[in-house]
């Protein structure tokens, strides 16, 4: 049967925290106290979002590696250490959900994706997906990274001032649009995908309070506006795929005929989220990784 995107999660702020009050309620009927701070605390929560790491470190050193914490409204349990990670992502990952957790609140901007479903969707898509990311398309890719790189610092001149971030962002940006999906990055008529994805994560860098308005002008329009017109980009190169008669080698030609072991393919609005998705992945943690590397 054909692929089925799982419910919406909703965006109504309100309905979120009524959600998450209530799954926390059960969740402490069936399950141990566990060591930590369940209080709520505003100063807690304002450092939290400060400095993560001066929070985190010290409730390891005094509560181990399962510890819980209240932010703002919400209880979050913190796992830390290899046991974990095998725990959440292999030996027990039915247990979890991305989806009603924090990485749902990328679908405004990624849509149904990897990073935000679960279950049979997740598992058909990603079996899918699997044969685009096998060694010899990554070799394919490494030259078109390194013919990037060469540009981006072949343009740089000895006592130049630049922004570090933003050089390194369209950089993996232009990476991740010429290796993944075959696409030019100086052919997209003046869209600067790289800023427009810029615009559309800022939201989740906003105060709280800022994120729960609605409306003309707030932050949570703004993400809507940069996903649209994100949309308008992928779904015309999809539209303009379907057109050719030759195959491509790129990612997104190969997410065009692939299927799964029953024959099922992805939809166009599945195959837009999905590219969304690896464009978000392909370059946002990479953008960080690299300009920090340069810090060092």
């Amino acid at each position: 049967m054909p692929l089925q995107v799982p419910p919406p999660v909703t965006t109504n702020p309100i309905a979120r925290i009524r959600s998450d009050l209530r799954r926390e309620r059960a969740a402490f009927r069936e399950t141990p106290a566990l060591p930590g701070w369940r209080g709520p605390s505003l100063r807690l929560t304002r450092q939290f979002r400060r400095d993560p790491l001066s929070v985190l470190l010290p409730a390891y050193e005094e509560f181990g590696p399962v510890f819980g914490l209240r932010l703002l409204h919400a209880y979050q349990v913190f796992m830390l250490g290899p046991e974990a990670n095998h725990f959440v992502l292999v030996s027990d990952r039915d247990k979890f959900h991305w989806r009603e957790g924090s990485f749902g609140d990328l679908i405004p901007l990624i849509g149904n994706g990897l990073l935000t479903t679960d279950g049979s969707f997740h598992d058909r898509a990603r079996e899918i997906m699997l044969p685009v990311f096998h060694s010899e398309r990554i070799a394919v890719a490494g030259v078109a990274m390194s013919d990037e790189v060469g540009r981006a610092v072949d343009g740089l001149r000895p006592g130049q001032r630049l922004d570090l971030y933003d050089w390194t962002r369209h950089l993996a940006m232009r990476v991740a649009m010429r290796a993944l999906f075959g696409l030019d990055p100086d052919a997209t008529e003046g869209f600067d995908v790289a800023a427009e994805f810029e615009r559309g994560l800022s939201f989740y860098e906003r105060e709280y309070i800022l994120q729960v308005l609605r409306g003309p002008g707030s932050p949570f329009r703004r993400v809507r506006r940069a996903r649209q017109r994100l949309d308008r980009l992928i779904e015309a190169e999809i539209a303009r795929r379907r057109g050719r008669t030759d195959a491509g080698e790129d990612i997104l030609s190969l997410l065009l005929e692939a299927t799964d072991a029953d024959g099922e393919r992805l939809s166009d609005a599945q195959i837009r989220d999905q590219v969304l998705t690896l464009l978000f992945a392909g370059h946002d943690t990479t953008t960080s990784t690299v300009s920090f590397l340069f810090w060092e």
